[in-house]
């Protein structure tokens, strides 16, 4: 068997894994199926993004039923990350990527510790107008620096609504809206570098994120606490920033 079909149960278990979280999955999808054997640029950019779409509209759609995404939070935000994304790739700044890329690791390695650790600020809920206000706001510079150094943000949503006072559950699944906003334009700007697919395998992938993430986002939504969820999210957050900083930062 090719190679690159051992990849099919690792995205399960991704997808799973990230749905439960509210996020795509996609600096995740796209390693493996680099160092599975697809190109970078042509073959694994182009589908992690699609899965990463599948997997956050999923999960999206089992908790929108659940009623557990906030619209107020969610449509704001991500409009403005489909707006500012391209912006942000447009921008001709000479800027290093490596200390850019540093900072965001160390922003998702301090919300890990603080998820972590269980702390959140002694506000309260947040008024309706708060709601759509950071919706605009963070969606609008995540997205920037987003597109300025190629990377989703999706990391980055959940711990931004959790400390700005959101439950955590309802922080996951609103995210999960969100990252299908901005994965989605991602996807579309990167396809069109896309190698001719492989439409078998990118049909095995697609289904196996797809039961991935309905299994990962029902087990959300049934079995697991809020508290558990945070402390999955706190532990997948480390893991993130360690890749973050060895292969953008070290490497």
């Amino acid at each position: 068997m090719d190679l690159i079909y051992f990849s099919i149960p690792i995205l399960f278990i991704i997808a799973l894994v990230f749905s439960m979280l509210g996020m795509g999955g996609a600096q995740l999808y796209i390693p493996v199926l680099f160092w599975l054997g697809m190109d970078f640029k042509t073959e694994a950019i182009p589908l992690g993004m699609l899965l990463n779409v599948v997997n956050s509209s999923s999960a999206a759609w089992t908790y929108g039923r659940q009623k557990l995404i906030d619209w107020r939070v969610a449509t704001p935000f991500g409009i403005a990350m489909v707006i500012f994304a391209p912006v942000g790739t447009l921008v001709n700044i000479s800027l290093p990527t490596g200390p850019v890329i540093l900072i965001f690791a160390l922003f998702t390695a301090t919300s890990a510790v603080l998820m972590l650790s269980g702390w959140r600020p002694a506000k309260g809920s947040l008024s309706a107008q708060e709601r759509v206000i950071l919706g605009i706001f963070a969606g609008s510079i995540l997205g920037f620096f987003a597109g300025l150094i190629g990377r989703g943000g999706g990391s980055f949503v959940v711990p931004l609504l959790y400390i700005a006072g959101i439950d955590m559950k309802m922080a996951a699944a609103t995210s999960a809206m969100v990252v299908t906003f901005s994965g989605t334009s991602s996807f579309v700007s990167h396809i069109a570098t896309a190698a001719m697919p492989d439409w078998l395998f990118w049909m095995l992938c697609i289904v196996s994120v797809f039961a991935g993430s309905q299994i990962g986002s029902r087990l959300m939504v049934k079995k697991l606490k809020p508290e558990s969820v945070r402390l999955i999210f706190g532990v997948v957050l480390l893991g993130v920033a360690a890749i973050l900083i060895v292969k953008d930062v070290l490497l």
